[in-house]
């Protein structure tokens, strides 16, 4: 019996659109998320000159579901772009990690054969749909999760802070490092990444989150966003230096990529400038929460088989200072390879897009770079984290073999 060949899933581009403070007033709170997702889709099939009709699939992460949320936001922003109809989509929900568990469906069903072309990204508007508005008054956990971790799972926020604890990180310390990631975003040229967003006022075209201004002395100056009286008597050993300056921003924003076989690139014409090379996703301790980069990191490594000295990027989601900050001293990495080009304090945090956004931004800085291999990890709510590898390409080809 004759075995076909498994596919290499390839990204052929990635896009994502400005950042904007997820408030009233903020440069794309006055468009509705499905109007937002749908320039940047229509926008990712014109510059690469791709027949949509073609597309087996749409992927979009979205976290809040609701409102104007709510109606499977990729299939309404398919259509809302005028493409057509036959393509179907669907919505995926893994918190933070949303749109890149969707980069990773789209990867595993084209290494499957079960895929040809597929688009994955995400959208958020923060300021239209609110955070945590799609369980606003509810219970989402349940008897048997609160008996098991009683007294009770609690927010990001506090997580946030025993993982300082446990890491022994230092106000002073999350304060540099918040500092640091707008002075790298402040530097770096995102033109290449970007599509200009039309909205009712006017066409956005730059990130409107960084504040180049940031210094840790300023940031010192703000007070603990999740201090309360009943928090500080639950947890007398947090010290509450998590702080709005050293946490990422809530935002608005969409992203999106284009990953097809390597063969179906071949035939289009069309030039991959990546391919998935591993990818995996890790539960952890749920009460910490944001910890699963560690062992995400280590199993996608090991799947792909290198070690932390193959990469030469790594995008660690800085949902809070602490995050990056402990996966480097747990794993003893160079802080020169994490997040050179800013991250989620500085970029802000979208949270359905932001997964296909910091692989928007890696890939670009690999092509920057010269480097080869990038590694992303995303901490998510319930103790989860999603960790992808992927391979810079060569005009469309392969790293020759170092064996």
């Amino acid at each position: 019996m004759k075995l076909t060949p498994r596919p290499d899933a390839v990204i052929v581009d990635a896009i994502r659109t400005p950042i904007a403070k997820g408030k009233a007033g903020g440069a794309l709170s006055s468009i509705h998320p499905v109007d937002l997702l749908a320039q940047t889709l229509r926008q990712l099939i014109e510059r690469n000159r791709l027949d949509a009709a073609l597309v087996d699939d749409v992927l979009i992460g979205c976290v809040s579901q609701v409102g104007e949320q709510s109606a499977t936001p990729g299939r309404m922003a398919w259509l809302a772009a005028g493409l057509p109809e036959h393509v179907p989509a669907v919505t995926i929900d893994r918190k933070c990690g949303s749109s890149q568990q969707a980069v990773s469906f789209a990867a595993q069903a084209i290494l499957a054969g079960q895929a040809d072309i597929v688009i994955a990204g995400g959208v958020e508007s923060m300021s239209r749909v609110r955070m945590g508005s799609a369980g606003a008054g509810a219970d989402p956990f349940g008897a048997g999760v609160n008996r098991r971790y009683a007294p009770g799972l609690t927010s990001q926020g506090v997580a946030a802070e025993r993982v300082a604890e446990k890491w022994g990180i230092s106000r002073g310390e999350l304060d540099e490092y918040a500092a640091r990631s707008h002075a790298l975003a402040h530097s770096t040229d995102f033109t290449r990444e970007i599509v200009p967003i039309r909205t009712p006022e006017s066409v956005v075209s730059e990130d409107s989150t960084i504040r180049p201004d940031t210094t840790p002395a300023g940031l010192a100056e703000l007070p603990s966003a999740f201090r309360t009286d009943e928090l500080a008597r639950r947890y007398p050993e947090v010290r509450w230096n998590i702080t709005a300056g050293n946490s990422s921003q809530i935002t608005d924003g969409a992203s999106a990529l284009l990953l097809t076989s390597a063969e179906r690139a071949a035939s289009l014409g069309l030039r991959p400038r990546a391919r998935i090379h591993a990818m995996t996703a890790v539960g952890d301790d749920p009460l910490l929460m944001l910890t699963a980069p560690i062992p995400a990191t280590r199993r996608v490594l090991q799947r792909a088989g290198l070690t932390l000295d193959d990469i030469d990027h790594f995008e660690v989601n800085e949902a809070f200072a602490s995050v990056p900050l402990a996966w480097m001293r747990e794993l003893d990495v160079d802080p020169a390879r994490v997040n050179p080009r800013g991250g989620a304090i500085a970029l802000g945090h979208p949270l359905g897009a932001s997964g296909a956004r910091l692989m928007t931004t890696m890939l670009n800085a690999l092509e920057a770079s010269g480097g080869r291999f990038g590694l992303q990890v995303m901490c998510e709510a319930g103790g989860m984290a999603n960790a992808t590898i992927i391979e810079r390409l060569e005009d469309g080809r392969e790293h020759e073999s170092e064996d």
